[in-house]
């Protein structure tokens, strides 16, 4: 069991080391898409990338870009990475993120 957790935490560390880069690499630079985490489903064939943008009025610009550029995010974690099976992607914005950075400027 151990092994297993050990195992889906590197891969996580993997796509989001991937991702961050990648966003890095492949961004227009008129936002910053920042990856915030990775959610990866239990048998590990499906995998939730979280970010979050500033300024916030491109939210939706930067996910278009992310979800427009899915077949070449998954070339890249292909290509950069050792891992077996490859995920399928998506991207989503870290609403929970959001909150809790609109929480911490509150305070």
């Amino acid at each position: 069991m151990y092994e297993n957790s050990h195992r889906k935490e590197k891969l996580v560390e993997q796509i989001h080391h991937c991702a961050s880069n990648f966003v890095q690499k492949e961004s227009n630079k008129n936002s910053m898409i920042t990856i915030t985490r990775v959610e990866l489903s239990s048998d590990t064939k499906k995998a939730i990338v979280l970010f979050t943008v500033l300024p916030e009025n491109q939210e939706k610009a930067a996910l278009d870009f992310l979800k427009r550029n899915l077949t070449e995010f998954r070339h890249y974690v292909n290509q950069n990475t050792k891992i077996g099976h490859i995920p399928w992607f998506d991207f989503q914005i870290d609403e929970g993120e959001k909150s809790r950075q609109k929480i911490d400027t509150i305070v």
